[in-house]
C-alpha cells in the first residue's frame, strides 16, 4: 500500500495590492490554497483580508516554501 505525500503548504508574499487595497496588504503572508486549474491560468488561490479564498494574479505574490514547523505555527496562528 502506497502512503500518500502529505501535500505541502504554500505561503505567499503580496508584493502589489494595486486596486485590491481592501483585500490584500502589500508585504503580508497569505495561505496558498492549491488549485492547479487557476494556477494554469496564472492565478494564486489565497486567504485574503475577508478570510475567504479568491483568486489573483500570481504576478501580485512572491510564493514561499516554508519549513513544516513555521507551517504548523501559521496554519494554528491563522485558525
Amino acid at each position: 500500500m502506497k502512503k500518500r505525500a502529505k501535500q505541502q503548504k504554500y505561503f505567499a508574499v503580496c508584493i502589489n495590492n494595486k486596486r485590491y487595497e481592501a483585500s490584500l496588504e502589500r508585504g503580508k503572508l497569505y495561505r496558498v490554497i492549491p488549485d492547479e486549474d487557476a494556477e494554469s491560468h496564472g492565478y494564486l488561490r489565497v486567504v485574503d483580508e475577508s478570510g475567504e479564498d479568491y483568486g489573483y494574479s500570481a504576478e501580485r505574490f512572491f510564493r514561499l516554501e516554508v519549513p513544516r514547523p513555521l507551517e504548523r505555527a501559521l496554519l494554528r496562528a491563522s485558525s
